[in-house]
């Protein structure tokens, strides 16, 4: 099938490399002349594991192409893929001037019958708004608008594509349900559902399931807190209700509060929503509130120890992307974290596998030094503070660490060490909802 995606950003670059793997022919239009340049060569503008491979042999294979006009880019298409920004306004709410200019454009090119999808993260009625101003050039036999939210998980995005758990598709036009049946068909081989509904439907749906799993995140900072202040351990707790087949074990893990494109995006749009149609949804404004807090505790827990004033004071900060297996540093803790330092008199020492260049590009270097390695971070730090659970940070030569650090301390605000062993290895280590294990500092030699 002949599919055009409008917009190369992470949704859109990821959605064109999974349609053209499963031998459609993709035209992916963007109007940034080096970002399409870039693409045409096989760089990706994003690290997504496993994407540069799918990009490479598929531009090989002559399934994907990259443009700057979006004329050309819709020549012979079925189906127009709209993956464009929803950045939030200032009252939170999701700014959709990139998809209806995008959707003006089209009204005022299209000849034939052509599915226009929505795939951008957008508010309630937006599909009817776009086949408005479609409408405004077009006789409506011509097009059809469906809704189709994704998914998409950051750091495991190809495998959430290929194969998804669900394909949620808004619409009540049968003709578009076919096409879209056809075309996700070779996704949902192993007998995954497609669920059709209305077009208001699968916009809410988006919502829902980003809200409801940031509601678990943040439901589960906030038993963390009070286990350290009961004296509980939350990996006790977590073990304890995730073998209830009710609640599973998904988004118990409690941290420094969430981040990315989506989650705080997504909330923040459901609570707009709601105050649009005058309801007080209290459950999802508490959901931004604990999650706002969450992001200071790690901070809070530093000045505990070392006092308000950190002047003098040099930390080492393993992780910056909000979440592993990504570079994406939107709403990331650790920014808030790194700022927080600063402003209290201290320097700091970062590292992150991929996300470095997005923090030096956004905070500058001034009071901050971007390590070559995990370990030239430690080098003359006054203490580890791990705020991004990538996997090589799991299980680190110990006792290189200690001899780099000026004290074997530890502030953990992802519990990626078990307790038995810090205090084994005489590090003072505090971590998210457990208890303190409370060596005496110690000088490292």
């Amino acid at each position: 099938m002949q599919i055009t995606i409008v917009g190369t950003g992470y949704v859109g670059l990821v959605s064109g490399v999974c349609f053209a793997e499963m031998g459609n022919d993709v035209v992916c239009v963007d109007v940034n002349t080096e970002k399409v340049e870039s693409l045409r060569s096989g760089k990706s503008p994003i690290y997504e594991p496993g994407l540069d491979l799918l990009l490479e042999r598929n531009i090989k294979e002559g399934r994907i192409t990259f443009t700057t006009s979006l004329a050309e880019g819709i020549r012979n298409t079925k189906v127009i893929f709209l993956a464009l920004p929803t950045p939030p306004g200032k009252g939170g709410e999701a700014d959709l001037q990139y998809v209806l200019q995008a959707a003006g454009d089209l009204s005022r090119m299209l000849t034939d019958y052509t599915v226009v999808v929505n795939k951008s993260t957008v508010p309630v009625g937006t599909a009817e708004k776009v086949a408005a101003v479609l409408a405004e050039n077009l006789r409506l036999e011509l097009f059809d608008v469906v809704s189709n939210p994704e998914f998409l998980r950051e750091g495991v995005a190809i495998e959430d594509f290929l194969k998804p758990d669900r394909v949620v598709l808004g619409t009540r036009s049968e003709k578009a349900r076919k096409i879209m049946e056809e075309l996700y068909a070779p996704f949902v081989r192993q007998g995954n559902p497609i669920h059709f509904m209305d077009e208001r439907s699968s916009e809410m749906t988006k919502y829902a399931a980003n809200a409801y799993l940031a509601m678990r995140i943040s439901f589960m900072n906030e038993m963390a807190n009070l286990c350290e202040r009961a004296g509980a351990d939350v990996d006790s707790v977590r073990m304890g209700i995730g073998s209830d087949s009710r609640i599973g074990k998904r988004f118990l893990f409690p941290g420094v509060g969430y981040g990315g494109s989506c989650f705080p995006k997504d909330v923040q749009a459901l609570a707009q929503t709601a105050d649009e149609y005058g309801y007080d949804f209290r459950i999802v404004r508490s959901v931004m509130e604990v999650n706002a807090r969450q992001k200071t505790i790690l901070g809070q827990k530093v000045k505990k120890y070392y006092g308000e004033n950190l002047s003098g004071k040099t930390f080492a900060v393993w992780g910056l992307a909000f979440k592993p297996e990504t570079d994406d540093i939107r709403e990331a803790p650790a920014l808030e974290l790194i700022q927080e330092l600063l402003e209290a008199g201290a320097t700091v020492r970062t590292f992150d596998p991929e996300a470095m260049d997005n923090v030096r590009r956004q905070l500058g270097t001034e009071g901050i030094y971007y390590a070559t390695d995990a370990y030239d971070a430690l080098d003359g730090a006054d203490a580890l503070i791990i705020v991004t659970e990538w996997a090589e940070f799991r299980n680190p030569r110990f006792e290189q660490m200690a001899g780099l650090l000026r004290e074997r301390v530890i502030f953990d605000g992802r519990n990626v060490y078990m307790l038995s062993k810090m205090e084994e290895l005489g590090f003072h280590y505090e971590s998210m909802g457990r208890p303190v294990v409370a060596v005496a500092a110690q000088a490292s030699a």
